[in-house]
Order: C-alpha cells, then structure tokens, then sequence
C-alpha cells in the first residue's frame, strides 16, 4: 500500500513540474513594441479611434474586420494574422 501512495505521489508530482516547465517557456517575453494592427478587430472591440476619423473611441467598431478599425498587437504579430495590415508602430512602456 505504502508503494502505491509513492507511485501515485511521484507521477503527480512529476506531471505538475512538467506542466510547470512547459508553462514557462509557453509564455512570450513583454513586447518592445506594439502595432496598431487594423482589419482585425471584433465588432465593438476595437482600440481607440477609427482610422477615417469616424469615430474617436475604443469599443465603437460596427462590424468584425473592418479595415478602418484597428487593436495593439506586440509587434511582429499583425503579419501572421490574415487580414492584418500594420498602420502603425508604437515602443512599450517599461
């Protein structure tokens, strides 16, 4: 009894340092810098102001995607992501 409670005490532990592990290198550095990333942004999840200056506030985008509307991705990121266009760079705060 006493080896199965080893057992079982050894594999849990052995599964929570490798989720632990895998878990920290999962995790991506704090950006440099961010891109104002436009076409991508869900309907009413946009960041500021439009592009064409039809609206001046964040949350205010019509439809999903449109190309005047536009989120801060760490840079590098707005290429990967189909119909991503960078319109701007930014540095981050340290």
């Amino acid at each position: 009894m006493k080896s199965t409670k080893t057992a079982v005490g050894a594999t849990v532990a052995g599964i929570l340092a490798a989720s632990i592990s895998i878990g920290a290198q999962a995790v991506p550095d704090q950006p440099k810098e961010w891109e104002k990333c436009a076409g991508i942004a869900k309907a009413g999840a946009n960041d500021c102001g439009a592009l064409d200056g039809s609206h001046g506030c964040a949350g205010q985008a019509k439809e999903d995607n449109m190309p005047t509307e536009w989120v801060y991705v760490p840079a590098g990121t707005c290429d990967k992501i189909t119909g991503g266009e960078v319109k701007a760079v930014k540095p981050a705060k340290s």
